[in-house]
């Protein structure tokens, strides 16, 4: 009786393994069909978003989403004048932060299967730019902090699986072509940073702060994103009462390691919020602030 029970435990265990390795090799395929599919529908994409006017603004029929790939302008001047663009995707002015998140969550997917990807955000002063990246405190989070939460599902997934799991974030800002620490626990910005090619090629900033963050914990991730955002350059517009005056840049370095498998994934996400751009004579700036 024993030696049958042994055999049935043995058995059992084989079955463990044989099942185990084929969910690391559906793994595998997944991430080598998840990257096909980002290629075949192209590296490089281009989203618009449709800000909703405000009350008081003018000419609120001056731009027209066609459906999700293209939109209409016309001018308020000569409305008969019309000009259509096509996108990869066009969001309306109705449509919010998780349909655009929605949209672009499998770059983030990429990032956990080991590639480099990089978000930028494009436009001008009071457009919405920086509401898109990092939202607001409402509940309306925004491209950065949803990012880290889906990191930390993926997170748990992986280390229930036996991987050992890490993230670092920095987060810089270009101003008047020199980069500031937005991460940086002083108020004084006199530390250089400079932008340095390594000998394997890889390119680094100088002197940042990097934090090392678990992207389950929420009070860590909002700590972050507030001081982000208190030292970031701002300033008064005709064009918006808090405008970002300086490109930042936000950057997750994730590697995984499974010790068992001698396995390592590195991936890295950027997610940059430019500065607005606009013309002098409607922003209304001077001084300082037109160089910027």
């Amino acid at each position: 009786e024993e030696d049958k029970l042994h055999s049935v435990g043995l058995t059992s265990e084989a079955r463990v393994n044989e099942l185990e390795d084929l969910i690391r090799q559906g793994e595998h395929e997944r991430r080598k069909m998840h990257n096909i599919i980002q290629e075949l529908r192209g590296n490089v994409r281009v989203f618009a978003r449709i800000r909703p006017f405000l009350p008081g603004e003018k000419n609120t029929d001056s731009i027209t989403p066609l459906g999700e790939t293209s939109l209409r302008l016309s001018k308020p001047n000569n409305p008969e004048r019309e000009y259509k663009f096509s996108f990869d995707r066009v969001f309306a002015p109705n449509e919010g932060q998780d349909a655009v998140f929605g949209e672009v969550s499998e770059f983030v997917q990429s990032a956990l299967d080991g590639y480099n990807v990089c978000l930028f955000s494009y436009g001008q002063t009071g457009s919405g730019k920086t509401y898109t990246m990092q939202g607001t405190g409402s509940g309306q989070m925004g491209l950065i902090p949803r990012s880290i939460e889906q990191i930390g599902q993926y997170k748990s997934t992986l280390e229930a699986d036996g991987w050992n799991y890490s993230i670092h974030v920095t987060f810089l800002e270009i101003y008047n072509e020199s980069i500031r620490d937005l991460l940086r626990e002083s108020d004084e910005v006199f530390v250089k940073h400079e932008i340095k090619i390594g000998d394997d090629g890889n390119r680094t900033v100088t002197n940042l702060t990097v934090k090392q963050l678990d992207p389950n914990d929420k009070n860590a991730v909002s700590s972050v994103l507030q001081l982000a955002a208190r030292r970031r350059s701002v300033a008064s517009t005709d064009m918006n009462a808090v405008s970002s005056r300086s490109h930042s840049v936000f950057t997750l370095n994730l590697t995984a390691k499974h010790e068992e498998r001698n396995q390592i994934i590195r991936g890295k996400i950027n997610l940059v919020d430019l500065a607005g751009s606009e013309r002098l004579d409607r922003s209304g700036v001077e001084g300082k602030h037109a160089k910027e």
